[in-house]
């Protein structure tokens, strides 16, 4: 986007689009990148206005406020066309409108597709034998939606199981602390989608806000005995006991891994809140 947008925060807009922008507020609204866009996702993510008000720092814009904890990213990104033309019905002349209303069908149709578990994150290899009380069985994703779209909601077990598939996706399902990439007889991989800012502190599900950890990575991480600076340079805190052991845990360039996508990076406002809140200096 050319503006100041922080998609689980707030969307900016000109005052050309205010009557449609405030046509939105308390209701769930989706994100789609335009196809002028390069290797455009789609329809991507939902969230639900909060309130829409004049920008401070900008004369002539607006801000569409994002309820906080609305916001959550696709299991998988809902392309604008498939084989029966475009998923919106009947958008005719206003699929160039940055801003448009939806139908409450079409957004029923978009977030099934965009929430449906379509393949597991790895493939499967073999039918190994089950372990004797263990399961890794997933249960299908559920949410709850009436027909007007303001009585709709999302479980925590679909955000979790979601945001999980969309941060291992980014990284490849790959420790960024570690280099790691353990992968077990069934395709599940090891590592863990951590919230950089946790949900219990107003921390959105968003891939800017998560990062693939393996386990002994991601218990430092929450504790704060590790920590990111904004281009991602690993800090080790000097709290820990053993600085030694962790700097031959890390991955030997002293850096975390980045996606191979530049969007889906740690966004600096949730590092630093992490190095302000968590790291142990």
């Amino acid at each position: 986007s050319i503006y100041d947008d922080s998609p689980a925060e707030r969307y900016q807009f000109p005052r050309q689009y205010l009557d449609r922008a405030r046509a939105c507020i308390g209701n769930w609204i989706v994100y789609y990148e335009p196809t002028k866009v390069a290797a455009a996702r789609g329809y991507f993510a939902i969230a639900k206005v909060q309130n829409v008000i004049p920008d401070p720092s900008a004369e002539g814009m607006y801000l569409a406020i994002i309820e906080p904890g609305s916001y959550l990213d696709f299991a998988s990104a809902v392309p604008f066309k498939d084989s029966s033309g475009p998923v919106e019905e009947g958008i005719s002349g206003r699929a160039q409108w940055s801003i448009r209303p939806l139908s409450s069908d079409d957004f029923r149709r978009i977030v099934q597709r965009g929430l449906e578990d379509r393949a597991p994150p790895l493939p499967r290899l073999g039918e190994p034998e089950p372990i004797p009380g263990y399961r890794e069985e997933q249960e299908p994703f559920v949410f709850e939606m009436e027909h007007e779209r303001t009585n709709f909601s999302v479980s925590r077990i679909v955000r979790d199981r979601v945001f999980r598939r969309v941060v291992l996706g980014a990284y490849d399902q790959r420790c960024a602390i570690t280099g790691l990439r353990l992968i077990n007889g069934r395709g599940r991989a090891e590592v863990d989608a951590a919230h950089i800012r946790p949900v219990e502190a107003s921390g959105p599900d968003i891939v800017n806000n998560g990062i693939a950890l393996s386990g002994t990575a991601h218990w430092m991480f929450d504790r704060g005995l590790i920590g990111l600076t904004d281009d991602l340079k690993i800090l080790i805190s000097r709290q820990a006991n053993d600085q030694d052991a962790i700097r031959n845990l890390i991955n030997h360039s002293g850096f975390a891994r980045s996606p191979a996508r530049p969007a889906d990076r740690p966004h600096p406002h949730f590092l630093g809140w992490h190095r302000r809140h968590c790291f142990k200096q």
